[in-house]
């Protein structure tokens, strides 16, 4: 696609999204949460005015709906990730609430005394505090995955600390701080190799790129709907079907079970043994119609495509201003729709507020990453994050506010 053609796409897919009609903003912190296109609002209106039932339960046709409804969604979503049948999607509130579940049922059944979690340096607390947790109470040991300064895990550093105690390791596909996409096949065969399974955050990468677990072959992935323009409070778990049936449920009550006596209960099939009480069902069908939209509207090549350009944009302005330092990776590449930087002598939170003032939104703390800013040496960063409704004008207004900062902190320019 030429550029002008690819311009064009943007500003007819950007008339879709209300949000960025109504505010004279740049909004550059996609990475935390997207807009919302009208094609999902309008779906999910459509589903509480005209198919809302509690799902699951009842046998009259409203419910039946309702139902097929949200089984539809999670037809989309195993199609969206490659997986080899819906079941294999059990839904839940976030990306954060699908790791916890895997920590509590799948780490609590597997993890003993003396075993090991593999974590990478690069995850967000979601990805880490489950996992410390899982290994607190079973009296495992947490064992860390050094990534490069650049922000790539690599064969080499992940050999230094794999074992045949290793249990579970844990990666990001894409870091929500370096921004940086990792080819984590080789890992996750060398895991498999040691006897242990693998968790994918797929957070930062289901919403930028075509992901396919079985292409991919790992054991769990995870994401939440609401960094993709579905809804917020919807998400999904995608697991092995034989892993996901041997585990038990993390949640009771409601529809999880098949039946209930005082002295004796079992649990319902993958996946509704994992989503204990009225579902979601509004929000899981907005993450369908947000699938449906990136597939018939969009394109992941389209949104790489884009999200690309920005970054070039961003990361060649960067390099002609002093007092600026790019965590991560240099080369503009290496970045799937994020660069984080600081500025010198500049608190995060004193960038981001002057650029709010140039009505530019990005993000500035520690992203919900501590022990990498530990492991980086610093305490916060900024963070800016493209989603591909965003436009070059964009790109340039954010540099050009960045630009006044160090001026307007008394620094010079």
């Amino acid at each position: 696609m030429d550029t002008q053609t690819r311009i064009a796409k943007v500003d007819r897919l950007r008339a879709d999204f209300p949000l960025l009609g109504e505010w004279d903003l740049a909004y550059l912190d996609n990475a935390a949460t997207t807009q919302k296109p009208v094609q999902v609002l309008e779906a999910v209106k459509h589903y509480y005015e005209a198919e809302n039932a509690n799902p699951l339960r009842g046998v009259y046709a409203l419910s039946e709906l309702a139902t097929e409804r949200y089984e539809e969604a999670r037809a989309l979503t195993a199609e969206l990730l490659g997986a080899a049948r819906p079941e294999e999607i059990v839904f839940t509130r976030n990306a954060t609430e699908s790791l916890n579940l895997l920590a509590y049922s799948y780490g609590s059944a597997h993890l003993k005394e003396g075993d090991e979690v593999i974590v990478s340096a690069l995850e967000h607390h979601s990805n880490f505090l489950p996992w410390k947790a899982a290994a607190e109470r079973a009296g495992a040991k947490l064992i860390q995955l050094p990534c490069t300064p650049e922000g790539e895990l690599t064969a080499e550093a992940l050999s230094k600390v794999l074992s045949e105690r290793t249990k579970i390791v844990a990666m990001t596909q894409v870091s929500n701080v370096m921004g940086r996409k990792n080819d984590l096949r080789p890992l996750i065969d060398m895991a498999h190799a040691a006897g242990a399974v693998t968790v994918v955050d797929g957070a930062q990468s289901v919403p930028h790129m075509q992901v396919n677990v079985r292409e991919l072959d790992t054991d769990f992935l995870v994401f939440s709907g609401h960094k993709m323009m579905a809804p917020m409070g919807i998400g999904a778990l995608y697991g092995k079907y034989e892993l996901l049936d041997a585990m038990p449920p993390f949640l009771t009550g409601g529809e999880m079970i098949e039946t209930v006596h005082w002295d004796r209960i079992r649990y319902a099939q993958v996946p509704t043994r994992f989503e204990a009480g009225t579902v979601n069902a509004g929000g899981a069908v907005g993450l369908g119609a947000a699938i449906r939209y990136i597939r018939d509207e969009v394109g992941f090549d389209f949104i790489e495509a884009q999200e690309s350009a920005l970054v070039k944009i961003v990361m060649d302005g960067l390099s002609q201003m002093e007092g600026i330092t790019v965590i991560g990776s240099q080369k503009a590449e290496d970045h799937k729709g994020i660069v984080t930087f600081m500025v010198d002598d500049v608190h995060p939170h004193d960038v981001a507020s002057i650029l709010s003032t140039e009505k530019v939104a990005i993000r500035a703390g520690h992203h919900c990453a501590q022990p990498l800013m530990d492991f980086l040496g610093v305490k916060s960063t900024c963070r800016v994050s493209f989603a591909f409704y965003n436009t070059e004008e964009e790109a340039e207004a954010f540099l050009r506010a960045l630009g006044k900062v160090r001026g307007l902190m008394g620094y010079g320019k």
